[in-house]
């Protein structure tokens, strides 16, 4: 008997990553082949986002592109979109199932069950706000060479202009035997890198009884066997006290790379975006991680056009960014989030000064990539090799531990590997190399 096809796309975090690949994991045990998302499927699953209004638009692309790809298809709509906005997605003709940020492990049970053999859709959205535990849904079958593991859910912040609390609910840990379990796992397939991910990372084990933290997980990963690199996927700056820093740089796998999202480096637009930390604090950060961690790439998040940004709020941003010197900027536009406390404020930025200011960012950005990666030349760096290029199969790219990209002549028995190459060139966004 023919097997049954199951095609899945992510739009989003790595959370979602990770996710998506728990969910492939759960068709191939009923039985599924796993295939590409652009092929003909029996069944289709879109696993989407909603942080910006351009995360929905291309979740209901997606899946108008599969309904036309086949039309007899089991179209399933997953992830914060389907989550915040189940009405909109049932809206959208040919979508069958519509499952939220919960109960994913249900997934397959309901595709094959009775609920689709009558009348379609079927809303199985669960109230994410009642949601009080970690659900398990392992993700072992990874098509990466970097392991990644998802250790907690949810967030209690509610910065003003978020919609990720109520699209994930509460917080909520995975218990520690649990991660290292699944770590195990990991490395007994062969993964060199794990990357830890989640929604709130910073904020493990706060909602649990004891002494468990993110600093209590890293020392206990640290210690596994076989275990070459640990990565920690955004942390929010009000989470990273001293101790986690002492932790981390002390660890002999711990990646030299943090992402921690500023979003202003204006204390006025923090205040009002309701982030928990100031510049003071985050300029703290910075110093203590540079000289605890030498090489480390500090990354971060920033947006534009908060209600209420003026020019010289932006000018102070623009100014903090400057000063901290930060490996790389993910620049981005406010977008209005339906149910947070920013949709309401009524002093909107235009569109057209969103646009000036993320460009001159953007700008900003790749000078200060450029800088970063330009103090590697003549450097010898770990590297993880990941893939070949497309267009020259001698050629594979990989990830220094502080997220440099390098690209050097490499046999394709090395993907996976770890290996030492010397830095010689920039080239764009990366550094070109050779094998020593």
């Amino acid at each position: 008997m023919k097997k049954k096809t199951v095609a899945c796309t992510t739009l989003g975090c790595k959370v979602n990553q990770y996710e998506s690949s728990a969910i492939e994991q759960l068709f191939m045990e009923k039985g599924y082949k796993v295939t590409d998302f652009n092929d003909y499927a029996d069944v289709y699953v879109i696993n989407t986002c909603t942080v910006t209004h351009m995360g929905d638009r291309k979740s209901r692309q997606l899946i108008r592109r599969a309904t036309r790809t086949n039309p007899g298809a089991v179209v399933v709509v997953t992830g914060c979109y389907a989550q915040t906005s189940p009405a909109e997605v049932l809206d959208i003709p040919g979508v069958d199932l519509v499952v939220g940020t919960r109960d994913r492990s249900k997934i397959v049970d309901l595709v094959e069950g009775a609920e689709l053999k009558g009348n379609r859709p079927v809303n199985a959205v669960a109230d994410i706000m009642s949601a009080h535990s970690f659900e398990e849904l392992p993700a072992l079958v990874q098509n990466r060479v970097r392991g990644f593991l998802k250790i907690q859910e949810g967030c209690d912040n509610y910065c003003a202009y978020c919609i990720v609390p109520y699209a994930r609910g509460p917080l909520r840990s995975r218990s520690l035997e649990s991660v290292l379990e699944e770590s195990k796992k990991l490395l007994d397939q062969g993964f060199k890198e794990i990357v830890l991910t989640g929604i709130h990372t910073g904020a493990y084990g706060k909602d649990v009884a004891g002494d468990l933290s993110l600093a209590v997980l890293v020392e206990k990963m640290s210690q596994l066997p076989g275990l070459r690199r640990l990565r920690l996927s955004s942390l929010e700056p009000q989470d990273v006290d001293f101790n986690l820093i002492d932790v981390i740089a002390s660890s002999p796998v711990v990646c030299r790379h943090l992402h921690l999202p500023l979003q202003s480096g204006d204390d006025q637009v923090l205040g009002w975006m309701r982030r928990r930390y100031g510049i003071e604090h985050y300029r703290e950060l910075v110093a203590r991680l540079s000289k605890k961690m030498p090489g480390v790439a500090i990354t971060t998040d920033i947006m534009v056009g908060f209600p209420g940004e003026k020019e010289e709020n932006f000018r102070n941003s623009l100014n903090f960014i400057k000063e901290l010197n930060f490996a790389n900027l993910h620049v981005f536009k406010y977008s209005p989030r339906q149910g947070t406390a920013a949709a309401s404020f009524t002093d909107q930025v235009p569109a057209a000064k969103k646009e000036v200011r993320s460009k001159q960012l953007i700008e900003l950005g790749k000078k200060l990539r450029l800088g970063f990666i330009s103090t590697f030349v003549g450097e010898e760096s770990e590297v993880l090799v990941e893939q070949s290029r497309s267009e020259d199969n001698n050629l594979y790219e990989g990830l220094t531990d502080n997220y440099i990209k390098i690209i050097f002549p490499a046999e394709p028995s090395l993907r996976g590997k770890i290996v030492k190459v010397w830095g010689e060139k920039v080239e764009d966004d990366h550094l070109t190399g050779r094998i020593i």
